[in-house]
């Protein structure tokens, strides 16, 4: 017990940062520091090892509150009302807050909320143009079923944005629309009737400060449409709901949705407005989703989940796992609602007050995010706004260049993707109707899509080989000398080929060089992989690579490593190529499945 009020610890020195960075750079042996430890973000926000007091600034205002009543949203498609109604009435049962329908048509509110507290749980919608009547049969029932204005939660979304920027759709209709549901809400306050939404951007390969940037420029554009039909500023802030994407990266997440919140009070007090309460909801992103061990989305839905809560949004709409290959199942939708149900109830991130206030690092990042997107968003004002931005294409080329990068980095495996580029479940197989191929992207609009369909295109290949041959392609790992290098080798080519959905077979390791090279070239096998050290190649390689090539010319050869001594040679003497950590994966499979693909056809004449 500390008895004479003395500081715990006061014994030692207080640490600098300085201090912290000496020591560190001791440690790195000359290695460059930035190039190190330092994480450089597609935002262009470069991303610091640590923080300390030393780092403390002057904090963003107005980010949000950590939401005490999270809503929990689940989608459902109105098919029928009959059974939009049933749907729903499950979904509460099952313990989703939140429930969102798509109607196509006008249907009848009494009988689609039948048996839904209003008073409980949030309802929303998005309507289609056919539906554009819904809202006055849905405001007649409320007052007839709500115990009082500020219980009813929710949202109308007409896509004044999302349908343009997927669509083109330029429709003036909606905006005609929108005064009368303005009207229609006074009185209910945390009822929105007027909505954006920003998914779009991430979904097609935007950064975080792009999404948040156009987000604001399309707020911008919503208000000026407004101000046409007479809908004050003040009414549209007070009936503002926005909904963003929520992205893989965790921690970005996190300060993307406080920087917004803090960026939306910004533009508010440029027309005036100080006060006024929005919405803000967060729906599990396209971009980030694979077909190829699909459970693990359930992970990503998690951490996605998390970031958005800790980043004080409203509500969270979570899509079951398997949406993208699939119709949700009852069972993906349940786990899909249990996510958020977990965080707010079991991690109680919905029974503390922000607690991410105050972290340096989640206020860094904030801070230069808010930063940045400013100044992007200025940048789009100043060419003439949102719709002159998107008219000209210059938005979609934007998004597609950071698009591109993040393609790249995928396919060089430097940005990782459980299942996908990096540790690939060899037992899984998918059917090449799931699959998809390449997009060709219309580049007039925004294309939402999975950032693996590339190596997705890829998997469908080896398995359309399959359905053509009723023979997956094999490869034998081979290996020779060093056994921590030829280990660490076949480890890393089990990996790196396991993409490809190829059979592979475990390491064969053998004494002598000739003796691996002629086993190699003769068994059942399609693709042979060369494991060994750097000094073993050049000691080795050329002699493995002339006796196996004197037996079979056919067969596809790589050479795990990169020895560029010798490569040229290799090549020369029969050597398909190379797998290393700089390697192209999508390139790489590429080549492989063309030469096994070939070869399949001279079997065929």
């Amino acid at each position: 017990m500390n008895t004479n009020n003395i500081p715990l610890f006061s014994e030692f020195k207080p640490v600098t940062k300085q201090e912290w960075l000496d020591k560190v750079n001791i440690d790195l042996k000359g290695d460059d520091f930035n190039r190190k430890l330092v994480w450089k973000n597609l935002n262009d926000i470069n991303i610091q090892p640590f923080y300390n007091t030393e780092d403390a600034l002057d904090y963003l205002s107005h980010t949000g509150e950590n939401s005490q009543a999270l809503i929990n949203y689940r989608c459902i498609c109105v098919l029928s009302v009959e059974s939009g109604n049933k749907q729903a009435l499950k979904a509460i049962k099952e313990g989703v807050t939140g429930l969102l329908f798509e109607l196509e048509e006008n249907v009848s509110a009494t009988t689609l909320l039948k048996g839904i507290d209003l008073n409980q749980v949030a309802v929303s919608f998005v309507l289609s143009k056919e539906a554009i009547r819904f809202p006055k049969d849905f405001f007649a029932f409320v007052e007839q079923n709500i115990s009082h204005p500020k219980n009813l939660r929710g949202y109308i979304d007409l896509g004044l944005i999302s349908n343009y920027v997927t669509k083109g759709i330029s429709d003036v209709d909606p905006f005609e629309s929108l005064a009368s549901f303005v009207k229609l809400s006074t009185g209910y306050p945390n009822f929105k009737t007027i909505t954006i939404s920003g998914t779009a951007y991430l979904d097609a390969g935007s950064n975080q400060v792009q999404e948040v940037a156009y987000t604001l420029n399309s707020l911008v554009y919503l208000i000026e449409q407004c101000l046409y039909k007479d809908i004050s500023v003040q009414s549209v802030f007070n009936n503002l709901h926005v909904q963003l994407a929520i992205g893989s990266e965790y921690f970005v997440e996190i300060g993307k949705f406080r920087a917004f919140n803090s960026l939306l009070h910004e533009i508010a007090k440029k027309y005036g407005v100080t006060n006024f309460k929005h919405s803000l909801t967060a729906k599990t992103s396209i971009w980030s989703k694979s077909v190829t061990d699909a459970h693990t989305n359930l992970l990503r839905a998690t951490t996605e989940a998390m970031s958005a809560i800790l980043g004080n949004t409203d509500g969270v709409l979570i899509d079951a796992y398997d949406k993208e290959f699939n119709e949700a199942s009852d069972f993906s939708n349940r786990i899909a609602g249990n996510i958020s149900t977990i965080l707010k109830e079991e991690s109680y991130l919905g029974k503390v007050a922000n607690p991410v206030d105050g972290s340096y690092y989640i206020e860094e990042v904030s801070t230069k995010i808010a930063d940045k997107a400013l100044y992007l968003f200025k940048a789009i004002e100043a060419q003439g706004g949102f719709y002159k931005a998107f008219e000209s294409e210059y938005i979609q080329q934007q998004i597609a260049e950071i698009r591109q990068e993040k393609i790249k980095l995928i396919s060089q495996r430097r940005l990782p993707m459980v299942g996908v580029n990096k540790y690939p479940n060899l037992m899984e197989t998918v059917p090449s109707k799931v699959l998809s191929s390449q997009v060709i992207a219309n580049p007039k609009v925004l294309t939402p899509r999975r950032a693996s369909l590339e190596i997705e295109a890829l998997r469908k290949v080896t398995e359309q080989i399959v359905d053509e041959t009723g023979k997956r392609p094999v490869v034998e790992l081979t290996s020779f000398g060093n056994l921590t290098m030829r280990k660490a080798r076949a480890a890393f080519s089990y990996d790196f080929i396991g993409v490809s959905g190829f059979k592979i077979l475990q390491e064969k390791s053998f004494e002598n060089v000739e003796e691996a090279a002629k086993s190699s070239a003769q068994s059942e096998s399609d693709v042979v992989v060369i494991c060994s050290s750097d000094a073993d190649y050049d000691e080795n390689a050329l002699l493995f690579i002339e006796t196996f090539r004197r037996i079979n010319s056919e067969k596809v050869l790589l050479l795990a490593g990169n020895p560029l001594n010798i490569l040229n040679s290799l090549t020369a003497a029969g050597l398909d190529g190379c797998i290393h950590l700089k390697s192209d994966v999508i390139q790489t499979i590429s080549g492989v499945q063309k030469k096994i693909q070939k070869y399949n056809n001279l079997l065929k004449v």
